[in-house]
């Protein structure tokens, strides 16, 4: 079949790829919404001078190869180093080639895209919010879920809507650390590469398509997000 086939119909194809990967996307989202948000209010807040460090870290996966994450994520869940045996231990199964791997994986791998938006839209918040919300008698914890939070809600969105696609779109770091296991750690970029490399040219059309109809969806979603919570800044 030639790469210009028409896809005349949608044959009876096994799309397992599709759901390992949004399994993925909303378990990984799940967990970065999590631990991003403790941490973007603490950089949002912090006068700290390991902030500079805290960021650089934070944002090394934006422009650090994926391999080269993948490689050293392949490196520390080996069996035969400490994490690796330790969860071996734990759980009698491997991290490297395992679907929990390919979370932990995607996740840092993801990191980024997370914590930035939450803490710029924290950053906005600023201090004026909180110490108001103090004075009439709310406590801390109390004020950033009441206060802090809902004045971000645009943060979270973004990095929500970010950090779903960014998992959705993983390839080098979830071939490095989970290999090609169908129903397991095989993934729609992981499947596009394997369809292609057999030749599967309508299959590859396939789930080429349905990846880039969702793409350009997330990025219409994230921009009318962003318009309108400019349109309200404006009001």
């Amino acid at each position: 079949m030639s790469v210009s086939a028409t896809i005349s119909g949608l044959p009876m194809l096994d799309f397992g790829s599709v759901a390992v990967t949004l399994k993925l996307a909303v378990a990984s989202t799940g967990i970065l919404m999590l631990v991003a948000t403790p941490l973007a209010w603490w950089l949002a807040n912090t006068n700290s001078r390991f902030k500079p460090l805290v960021e650089s870290i934070t944002a090394l996966s934006i422009v650090l190869p994926p391999t080269v994450l993948g490689f050293y994520l392949l490196i520390l869940f080996n069996p035969d180093s400490p994490i690796g045996a330790g969860w071996v231990k734990l759980t009698g199964d491997t991290l490297a080639f395992s679907f929990t791997g390919i979370l932990l994986a995607a996740v840092l791998h993801s990191f980024p895209f997370a914590v930035q938006p939450i803490q710029a839209a924290f950053e906005k918040v600023g201090k004026r919010a909180m110490e108001t919300a103090a004075s009439l008698g709310a406590k801390p914890l109390d004020a950033f879920f009441t206060v802090a939070v809902p004045l971000a809600k645009r943060g979270f969105l973004t990095g929500g809507v970010l950090a779903f696609s960014h998992s959705v779109g993983e390839f080098g770091v979830i071939l490095m650390v989970g290999g090609n296991i169908p129903g397991y750690t095989r993934v729609v970029s992981i499947d596009i590469y394997t369809s292609v490399e057999t030749l599967d040219y309508e299959r590859a059309h396939i789930l080429s398509l349905g990846t880039l109809a969702f793409a350009f969806a997330a990025m219409m979603l994230l921009f009318m997000i962003n318009r309108r919570y400019r349109h309200y800044d404006e009001i």
